[in-house]
């Protein structure tokens, strides 16, 4: 029960990504690879009812969980390793966007991001994705979402699924507002009410079903259990052109 108050009230606030691994692992115990490199994201092997399975998980704690060029080029080999070796992967999504800055966009960001992008959608073992907080604009697509054929795709009801977050958004779209505050809180009410909760993007088919954070475990287990049978093929190719 205790994953039920993981999220902070105040969305500015981070909370450990770590917790919820050890509480949906077998025995709370999980293998972390690369501990010390791009700590905004988390990739670690989990048993789950026994059976080995990936995680890549987004880490509030560092960056706010920013995608950035090192943790896209991290996640995106350890998703390539868990796909040349059969291993299911398990994805936990609260990540705002990528890291603006100059230096990103001189380094490629794009393009490394590309590669995380690549990765999940050519990977064919299980994939299962939980959406725990907010997955905003391309970091959204890039994170295993059901764009790029997640098998389920589940989001806990704190979750906001959405181009941006509701004040910057705001200020983009009513620009001509921005001096009357009223309005303005109006409008960001409107659009957290619209769009702050995972309800209209499980209308719309991006997220499979709302659960509640303690059942994430449970939920989670009967996914995998359900595709152990799967089997997926990518249209023939001499071989794929990554974006390296």
């Amino acid at each position: 029960m205790s994953l039920d108050t993981l999220i902070p009230d105040n969305p500015n606030q981070p909370y450990d990504m770590k917790e919820l691994i050890a509480k949906v692992a077998d025995e709370g115990d999980f293998f972390e690879i690369q501990r010390e490199f791009a700590g905004n994201i988390i990739t670690a092997f989990i048993r789950l009812e026994g059976q080995t399975v990936g995680v890549v998980a987004n880490q509030p704690m560092v960056l706010a969980g920013c995608l950035d060029i090192d943790s896209s080029r991290k996640a995106a080999r350890f998703v390539r390793f868990c796909d040349a070796f059969e291993i299911p992967i398990l994805t936990f999504v609260d990540v705002p966007g990528f890291l603006p800055g100059v230096q990103q966009e001189l380094g490629g960001v794009i393009k490394h991001g590309a590669k995380l992008l690549f990765a999940y959608a050519e990977a064919t073992v299980p994939k299962v994705t939980v959406v725990t907080r907010k997955t905003y604009g391309g970091a959204y697509v890039v994170m295993s979402s059901k764009h790029l054929r997640g098998d389920f795709n589940y989001a806990w009801p704190t979750a906001e699924v959405a181009v941006m977050g509701a004040k910057g958004a705001v200020e983009i779209l009513y620009r001509s507002e921005l001096g009357d505050a009223d309005k303005i809180a109006g409008r960001v009410k409107d659009y957290e009410d619209r769009f702050a909760n995972p309800f209209v993007a499980a209308e719309r088919g991006f997220i499979d079903e709302v659960i509640m954070p303690h059942s994430t475990r449970r939920r989670v287990a009967r996914a995998f259990a359900s595709l152990r049978t799967k089997k997926q093929s990518n249209p023939w190719k001499k071989h794929d052109n990554i974006p390296l």
